[in-house]
């Protein structure tokens, strides 16, 4: 029993240091993406996982119900959406929800903090602001998104 045990934890050890595998876009786009300039007519969104803590465990994130994809270890998404409320949600062992009201030339950066779960890492979403979003996301890269701001209508406009 003992050594089922250590072959357990052993294993789970193993599996919490391994990276979980994102679509990531080029150096070149991540590097241009960090101007941190929004469009004077767009807010642009950050959303960040900097920690490498739960590395391995991919968390799902949806900005007003579309899916954006999975973040991993040091991973981003910077979106350009138009002026308005969005809603941001991860979804891991836990479902963690953050609302935001986007003005048009403004950065916002929603951090997602990694906790310890039960059984697998747990989220939650943090507004954050600017000087600590942009330490953020320049230690992280940017993930290829499966929507782009585009498509990411706000729930109501200011």
């Amino acid at each position: 029993m003992k050594r089922l045990v250590a072959v357990v934890s052993a294993t789970l050890v193993l599996l919490l240091s391994a990276c979980a595998s994102v679509p990531m876009v080029s150096l070149q786009q991540d590097a241009k993406t960090k101007d941190f300039m929004a469009p004077p007519d767009h807010a642009t969104l950050y959303i960040y996982r900097n920690e490498n803590m739960g590395g391995a465990v991919p968390m799902i994130v949806l900005v007003n119900g579309k899916l954006a994809g999975q973040t991993a270890a040091k991973t981003y998404f910077r979106f350009n959406v138009l002026p308005g409320t969005y809603t941001v949600v991860s979804l891991a062992e836990n479902t963690s929800t953050l609302s935001l009201v986007a003005e048009a030339g403004k950065n916002y950066f929603v951090w997602q903090e990694v906790k310890m779960g039960r059984s697998m890492a747990r989220s939650l979403l943090q507004q954050v602001d600017e000087n600590t979003g942009r330490a953020g996301v320049m230690e992280s890269k940017l993930i290829q998104s499966a929507v782009t701001g585009d498509d990411l209508a706000p729930r109501s406009k200011p």
